[in-house]
């Protein structure tokens, strides 16, 4: 049997939300009972338990896990067509879920993403702030942010801005210890370690005349958050190698000093993701284009 009242998708989706039928009931200005009754009503028609029922809790299956990505997809769709054919077509509503890495949030898109927000008062950002890679599909991100090579097939990209990472330090660290005049001079120095997805990056490759070398460095701490590595260096605590676009106001104003300058590093690109098998509104798009204008005026 087919579902006869889209409406009721309503409390399948409150209801994994929630955890409980009466959390989603008070959502939804129902009473439990009758929450109750209409996910049973939902089971029925399908043929298949949505949730399983202790005492203590309600645990979505398999099935009501799928069903409730779709749910979910088409009520977006539905706020997206309600937007564009109202009255404010023109204007953007609707929330945007978006993942970005700690240091670069911190540095450049947080004052970004609030004048985005005040040109368009209708949208709401959910913003998940970390360096470990989020799931785009599977975790219902609308926009990931992401540094690096792409692996991943089932996502559009687009390269938001080129950027190499920069080698620096502070000047009170060059003050105590002599600057690297080659790559091998680094396992000398205390370096900054970033752990990337659980992996201290301890291999930084340097490139000259065309010929790549690798180092391995070494240094008293490592972390896993990159914005913790930028204050670390500040501090004078050791030589980094991170985004120049994360750098970028530290080496303008001399806080942090660039190191072989005639080296070169390897790409690292910043991309914008979106998931390919789901639709992409309006606002999200918006989004990304505003955010690709700004990485332009600075590449400028």
């Amino acid at each position: 049997m087919k579902i006869e009242n889209l409406s009721d998708l309503h409390v399948l989706v409150q209801t994994a939300r929630c955890g409980s039928l009466s959390g989603a009931a008070s959502v939804l200005g129902m009473t439990p009972a009758a929450a109750s009754a209409t996910l049973k009503r939902l089971e029925t028609q399908l043929g298949t338990r949505l949730f399983e029922r202790s005492t203590r809790a309600l645990r979505i299956t398999e099935q009501g896990q799928i069903l409730l990505d779709y749910a979910q997809r088409a009520f977006d769709l539905l706020d997206e067509g309600e937007s564009q054919v109202s009255e404010a077509r023109t204007a953007l509503v609707g929330k945007i879920r978006v993942a970005a890495p700690s240091d670069l949030t911190r540095t450049s898109l947080l004052p970004w993403f609030d004048e985005f927000l005040a040109l368009h008062p209708g949208v709401q950002l959910a913003l998940n702030v970390g360096d470990r890679l989020r799931d785009v599909v599977r975790d219902e991100v609308d926009l990931a942010i992401r540094y690096g090579k792409l692996e991943d097939s089932r996502l559009v990209a687009r390269v938001l801005t080129e950027n190499r990472p920069i080698l620096c330090a502070a000047p009170s660290y060059l003050a105590r210890h002599p600057a690297p005049q080659n790559p091998q001079d680094l396992a000398q120095h205390n370096c900054l370690i970033f752990e990337r997805n659980g992996r201290p990056h301890k291999t930084w490759r340097f490139a000259q005349h065309g010929k790549w070398k690798e180092v391995r460095v070494n240094g008293d701490r490592s972390v896993d958050d990159a914005s913790l590595v930028r204050l670390w260096a500040i501090a004078g605590a050791g030589i980094t190698l991170k985004s120049a676009i994360d750098v970028r106001q530290e080496l303008a104003n001399g806080s942090l000093a660039p190191l072989l300058p005639d080296w070169d590093t390897e790409p690292y690109p910043l991309h914008a993701l979106l998931p390919s098998g789901r639709f992409i509104p309006n606002r999200v798009r918006a989004l990304v284009e505003f955010l690709a204008g700004k990485f332009a005026a600075i590449d400028t």
